[in-house]
C-alpha cells in the first residue's frame, strides 16, 4: 500500500481531433452526449477545446474533451491512448448500443466476451477506439488460467 493522497476517480479525458465539427456531430448525433463547454486550449490559445458529457450538467467523471489540431492525424503509439471505455449496465443495453451505432453507419465489432465483462468496439471520426463495456461479472471474477486469452480490441470483423 502507498501513502499517496486519495483521488476521487477519473475526472475527464482529453483527446485530439482533426475536425471539431465532425467530433461534435459524433458526440451529439451518434452518442447522444451534450456539448457542455466550448473554450480554447489555455496552453495553446486559439486552439478550440470542447467538453462533451454524458449528462447535461457535465459533472466531473462524465466528460471527454477535445483539442482541435487539423494536421495532427497520426499513428497511435507510446504516449497515446490505446482506447477508452464507457460503461453500460448490462448485456441487453450493450446490444441496443450496437444496433444504434450500426443504424448511424458506425463500424462496430460483434459483442466480445472479455471474461470480466462483455463489450463492443468502434471508432470516432479520427479513428480513436471506443469500447462500451458491461458492469458484470466484474473484476472479482477469476479466470481459470489468468492471462491465457489474448485480447485485441483492434481485431476486425466490424459490421455496419
Amino acid at each position: 500500500m502507498t501513502d499517496a493522497p486519495p483521488t476521487t476517480g477519473l475526472h475527464h479525458v482529453t483527446n485530439v481531433c482533426t475536425d471539431m465539427d465532425e467530433t461534435v456531430a459524433f458526440y451529439e448525433d451518434v452518442l447522444g452526449w451534450h456539448t457542455v463547454k466550448r473554450t480554447q486550449n489555455y496552453d495553446d490559445p486559439g486552439t478550440p477545446h470542447y467538453y462533451f458529457s454524458s449528462t447535461p450538467a457535465g459533472e466531473p467523471g462524465t466528460n471527454v474533451t477535445y483539442f482541435e489540431y487539423p494536421e495532427s492525424r497520426g499513428t497511435p503509439g507510446a504516449g497515446a491512448s490505446h482506447h477508452f471505455a464507457f460503461g453500460v449496465p448490462d448485456e441487453a443495453t450493450l446490444h441496443e448500443w450496437r444496433d444504434h451505432l450500426k443504424s448511424h453507419g458506425v463500424d462496430v465489432s460483434p459483442v466480445k466476451d472479455r471474461t470480466y465483462f462483455k463489450s463492443v468496439y468502434f471508432a470516432d471520426p479520427d479513428g480513436l477506439v471506443f469500447e462500451l463495456a458491461t458492469q458484470g461479472p466484474g473484476f472479482t471474477y477469476d479466470e481459470d488460467d489468468p492471462g491465457s486469452e489474448e485480447i485485441d480490441p483492434f481485431e476486425r470483423g466490424y459490421e455496419r
